[in-house]
C-alpha cells in the first residue's frame, strides 16, 4: 500500500511540475510579446518623430540663430525688414536674433551651440580658433575704423594718445577695440605693457567710464555718439587711420556642412540689405532709432561714415587675418600660434554659398 502511495504522489508532482512548466512556459511567451511590441512601438514612434523634425513639411520648424545687431548695419535692418524670416519659411525654418555683448560672447555661444551666425572683428575668431573651436568664416565686410574711437572724459587733459601712459584703459578683450588700442599704442610709441589694461565687456565698460573709474575706453558706435551726447566723453582719436582688417560673418563648422543651402540664402538676402542700406539712408535710420537708442538726424549723419555690402575671402584677406594671429601670438595673449586657413573654404567652396555680385568685387 505504501509503495501505491508513493507512486502516486510522484505522478501527482510530476503531473503539477508540467503544469506549472507549461504555465510559466505560456506567460513568458505573453511576457516576451508585450516587451517586443512596446519596444517596436516605442522605435516606431522614435523614427516618426525624427522624420517630423527633419521634414519641415510636417510643421516643424528649424531655427537658424542670427546674432542680433544694435549697431548701424545691414544685419540690424535685415531682422527689421523680416525679409530673410519671408525667405525660409517655405523650407520649415525660422530665425531667431539672440543678443551677446559682444564678438567673444558671440563666439563663444558657436561652440556652445547656443548660435549659429556670428558676426564679428577679425580678433574673436583668432582666439576662437586658438581655443580649438572650429569655425568657418563665412564672408567679409568692408574696412572701416571710423565707427570706432578711443575716448576720454569730457574734462580729461588728456591730449595725446602718449599722454594715456600708465594710464587706465577699457576696451572688450580680443575684440576690435583691443586689437585697434595696440595699433594706436604703437603709432604713439608705447606698447600695451605701457598702460594698465581693464578688460570690461561693453555694457560693465560704459558705466566704469562714466564714472570715472577708466581714463579711456576704445569703444565701437552707438556708444560712442551716446558717450558725446550725454557730455561723459569725447573722441581723442578714431579708427580712420588704423584699422586694416574687415569684420567676418561666421558660424561652426558643424552648422555649414548640414546648412549650406541656408548660409546661403542668408548671405543672399543680407547683401539685398546691405545695397539698399547704402541707398536709404534715411529709412535706416528710422529703422534703426530704437535700435541704437540714437534720434534719426544723428543716425543719417552718422551713416555717411558707414560702408556697406560684402567682400569677397579673397588670399589677401586671409593673409591679413593671419597677420592678427600672429601678433596676439607674439603678445602671449593666446596659447599657440593659429593657422587662420583652418577656419576658411576653399575658392570653389565659397563659390557655391557667395553672392555672385560680392564674388564679381575680387
Amino acid at each position: 500500500m505504501s509503495q501505491f502511495i508513493q507512486s502516486l504522489k510522484k505522478k501527482f508532482k510530476s503531473w503539477i511540475y508540467r503544469r506549472r512548466t507549461r504555465r510559466y512556459l505560456l506567460l513568458s511567451i505573453g511576457y516576451c510579446l508585450v516587451i517586443y511590441t512596446t519596444l517596436v512601438s516605442c522605435n516606431i514612434s522614435h523614427d516618426s518623430t525624427q522624420q517630423k523634425a527633419a521634414s519641415p513639411s510636417n510643421g516643424t520648424a528649424n531655427v537658424v540663430r542670427i546674432v542680433r545687431s544694435k549697431q548701424l548695419t545691414a544685419l540690424a535692418v535685415l531682422e527689421k525688414q523680416g525679409t530673410l524670416e519671408k525667405r525660409l519659411e517655405p523650407l520649415g525654418f525660422k530665425v531667431q536674433w539672440p543678443e551677446f555683448a559682444a564678438g567673444p560672447q558671440q563666439l563663444e555661444a558657436i561652440n556652445a551651440g547656443a548660435l549659429d551666425i556670428a558676426l564679428t572683428a577679425e580678433s574673436p575668431p583668432v582666439f576662437s580658433q586658438a581655443a580649438g573651436t572650429p569655425l568657418v568664416y563665412l564672408s567679409a565686410t568692408a574696412r572701416n575704423g571710423k565707427t570706432i574711437s578711443l575716448l576720454v572724459p569730457t574734462n580729461s587733459s588728456v591730449k595725446s594718445v602718449a599722454e594715456l601712459k600708465g594710464k587706465k584703459i577699457a576696451f572688450q578683450k580680443a575684440s576690435i577695440g583691443h586689437y585697434l588700442l595696440v595699433k594706436a599704442l604703437e603709432q604713439a610709441g608705447l606698447k600695451l605693457s605701457d598702460v594698465e589694461s581693464v578688460s570690461l565687456p561693453p555694457p560693465d565698460a560704459n558705466v566704469a567710464f562714466s564714472q570715472g573709474k577708466v581714463d579711456a575706453w576704445l569703444i565701437w558706435e552707438p556708444f560712442v555718439t551716446r558717450a558725446e551726447q550725454k557730455k561723459v566723453g569725447r573722441v581723442l582719436i578714431n579708427g580712420g587711420n588704423l584699422r586694416d582688417t574687415s569684420n567676418f560673418y561666421s558660424t561652426s563648422r558643424q552648422f555649414y556642412q548640414a546648412h549650406p543651402d541656408i548660409i546661403k540664402i542668408f548671405l543672399e538676402e543680407l547683401q539685398k540689405t546691405e545695397i539698399w542700406s547704402q541707398d536709404h539712408s534715411q529709412e535706416v535710420a528710422k529703422l534703426l532709432a530704437p535700435v541704437t537708442q540714437l534720434d534719426v538726424p544723428t543716425l543719417e549723419k552718422m551713416h555717411k561714415e558707414y560702408e556697406f555690402g560684402l567682400r569677397p575671402i579673397t588670399e589677401e584677406v586671409i593673409q591679413k587675418q593671419q597677420q592678427v594671429a600672429n601678433l596676439w601670438y607674439d603678445l602671449k595673449l593666446i596659447p599657440k600660434k593659429v593657422n587662420v586657413k583652418e577656419g576658411f573654404l576653399t575658392p570653389e567652396q565659397y563659390a557655391e554659398i557667395t553672392p555672385k555680385d560680392v564674388l564679381a568685387n575680387k
